[in-house]
């Protein structure tokens, strides 16, 4: 399966595979994107609380402007949806089923809240 800008990846209900020429180029265009918006929120559906919170912890080493307050304290059971606020530090998990598995990046402008875009999904060990 070809996916060649991040725009295809929105009707996936899980992330795909990608090869290493995808994960590079979508990297290089979401970055892009993130370095230039005012701040993200983050959604991560796994098959685990550890899972999720170790995908949200390989974008804030990534990016080190990005921080979550409190992941010590995060706990869910089986499949959950995890959210995450760069702009307050704020992560919210819960338990659901029946979702599918992948990060989601929603990119926010202060100054123009309607430009705010969401990315996904894309790997659970994209930002590794």
């Amino acid at each position: 399966m070809e996916i060649n800008n991040l725009f295809e990846l929105n009707s996936f209900r899980s992330a795909p595979r990608l090869n290493k020429r995808q994960l590079k180029k979508l990297f290089e265009e979401l970055d892009s994107i993130i370095l230039s918006s005012d701040w993200i929120t983050i959604g991560i559906m796994a098959p685990s609380d550890f899972d999720a919170i170790a995908a949200l912890q390989s974008i804030s080493k990534k990016y080190s402007s990005i921080k979550f307050k409190d992941l010590d304290s995060l706990h869910a059971n089986g499949n959950v949806f995890l959210k995450g606020n760069q702009k307050t530090g704020n992560v919210y998990i819960r338990s659901e089923n029946d979702l599918g598995e992948g990060i989601l990046i929603t990119c926010q402008y202060d100054e123009n809240p309607n430009n705010s875009s969401t990315f996904g999904p894309l790997p659970l060990d994209f930002f590794t």
